[in-house]
C-alpha cells in the first residue's frame, strides 16, 4: 500500500494493574491513526461554526463545510511567509544563501511555547560548530519543524507591509493581516508592567483589547527586540505568565481566515501556473520538504503541505499531485478543541489525507455522505 510521509507539526497516575490496563487502553485510544475519526469528527460538528472544511478534486468541490467562516489558523499562516520569501527571493530582494547567525534567531524564541519545534529544528542541523545557517535553511525550518522563532526572523527580513502585500495578489477575501505571533506572546507582561496590574486585571484588559491595539502591541514589541532582545530571565518571566488562560486569549487572537481562502491558494500552487516558474523554484523545496521521500516520489508528482496546532486549534492546509494527474486540495480548520480532540484529529489526519488520495471508493463514499450535510 502507498503512504504518505507527511509531517505534522498527559501525564495519567493510576496504581495497579487495572489502572496500567485502563492507560493503555487510553494511550492506544488516543493514538490510533484512523482515518474514520476525522469522517464522524466532522459530521458530529457539522452545526459548529468552529470546524470548517473545504476539499476539492480535480478542480471539483467535494466537501464543503462552514467554507466562509473566519477561524485561527496557527502556524498553517507560515504558507503566507514561505511565498513572500520565495517572491522576494526571485526578484533578488534577499539572498537565500546569506548566513544567519543562530543568535539573530534566539531573539525570537521563548522556550516551551512551540511543543519544541526550534529545538528540533537545530538538533538536526549537525552544525559542527557553525553559529550559523543559510537563510534557506531557516526558511526550511519555518515550514518542516515549525519554528515559530524563525517565522518571526523572516517576517523581520521580509518586511510586514510586502508579506501583507501578498494576500491582496492572491485575492483572498477573508484572511487578516499577518503580525508577530511570537511577540504576541509578550503582550501580558508588557501590558501588566506599563499599566502596573495583578495577573487577574491584565487577563480582563487582554480581553477587553481591540485586535488593533493588540495587533499594535506586537508589533511594538517585535521591533523592540530587534535592538533589544529578551535577556534569559525576562524569557522565563513571561513563559511563567502563560498559563492556560493567557494562552486561550493568544491562541483566539492569531491570523484568521477561512478554509475558502486556503483552497483558493493551494489550488493557486498546486496547479504551477499562478506563480512564475522563478517564484516556484525557492517556493517548491520549503512547502514540498516531503517529496524529498523517495517513497513519495514513486506515486507523487508533487505535494506540499503546511499544519498549525495550539492546545485549542488544528489546521490543515496540504495540496498533491499524484502521477495519473489527479489534484487534490484539503484545508481543515478547527477551534476550541477539547484535549482528546485535538489529539485524536491529530493522529488521525495523515491517514485520513492518504486514504483521500488513493481509495477512489473513500473518496466517492465522501462526496455522497457530505452532500447531504
Amino acid at each position: 500500500m502507498k503512504k504518505l510521509y507527511w509531517m505534522i507539526g498527559g501525564v495519567l497516575v493510576c496504581i495497579g494493574f487495572v489502572c496500567s490496563i485502563i492507560f493503555w487502553k487510553f494511550q492506544k485510544e488516543i493514538k490510533k491513526n484512523d482515518p474514520e475519526y476525522i469522517v464522524q469528527f466532522i459530521k458530529e460538528h457539522k452545526e459548529d461554526k468552529n470546524i470548517s472544511v473545504a476539499i476539492q478534486y480535480n478542480q471539483q468541490h467535494w466537501v464543503e463545510l462552514n467554507t466562509k467562516e473566519q477561524l485561527p489558523l496557527a502556524s498553517t499562516v507560515k504558507i503566507i511567509v514561505a511565498i513572500a520569501y520565495a517572491q522576494q527571493a526571485a526578484d533578488g530582494r534577499i539572498n537565500p544563501k546569506e548566513q544567519v547567525n543562530l543568535k539573530e534567531l534566539e531573539a525570537f524564541y521563548i522556550p516551551k511555547t512551540d511543543g519544541g519545534a526550534h529545538k528540533a529544528w537545530l538538533a538536526q542541523l549537525n552544525l559542527q560548530g557553525a553559529d550559523s545557517v543559510p537563510l534557506s535553511e531557516v526558511a526550511n525550518g519555518m515550514i518542516a519543524y515549525s519554528s515559530n522563532a524563525n517565522t518571526e526572523y523572516l517576517m523581520h527580513v521580509l518586511d510586514f507591509q510586502i508579506i501583507n502585500d501578498v494576500l491582496t495578489q492572491l485575492n483572498v477575501e477573508d484572511h487578516e493581516p499577518l503580525y508577530p505571533i511570537v511577540s504576541a506572546l509578550y503582550i501580558p507582561i508588557h501590558l501588566m508592567e506599563e499599566k502596573n496590574l495583578t495577573k487577574k486585571a491584565t487577563l480582563t484588559a487582554l480581553r477587553k483589547m481591540d485586535m488593533v491595539e493588540y495587533r499594535e502591541r506586537a508589533l511594538a514589541i517585535h521591533s523592540n527586540w530587534i535592538e533589544h532582545p529578551l535577556t534569559i530571565e525576562e524569557k522565563t518571566k513571561a513563559q511563567k505568565m502563560l498559563n492556560m488562560d493567557f494562552q486561550k486569549i493568544w491562541s483566539d487572537r492569531l491570523i484568521r481566515a477561512t478554509t475558502s481562502d486556503y483552497i483558493s491558494i493551494l489550488e493557486k500552487m498546486n496547479g504551477k501556473n499562478f506563480f512564475s516558474a522563478e517564484v516556484h523554484k525557492y517556493l517548491d523545496p520549503v512547502l514540498e520538504q516531503l517529496m524529498q521521500n523517495p517513497r513519495n516520489q514513486a506515486w507523487l508528482k508533487h505535494a506540499g503541505q503546511k499544519g498549525g496546532s495550539t492546545a485549542f486549534v488544528l489546521t490543515l492546509a496540504a495540496y498533491a499531485e499524484d502521477k495519473d494527474g489527479n489534484q487534490t486540495e484539503i484545508a481543515f480548520f478547527a477551534n476550541n478543541l477539547n484535549t482528546m480532540e485535538q489529539i485524536k484529529l491529530s493522529n488521525s489526519m495523515n491517514s485520513f489525507q492518504l486514504k483521500f488520495l488513493t481509495d477512489d471508493k473513500f473518496r466517492k463514499r465522501l462526496k455522497e455522505e457530505f452532500s447531504e450535510l
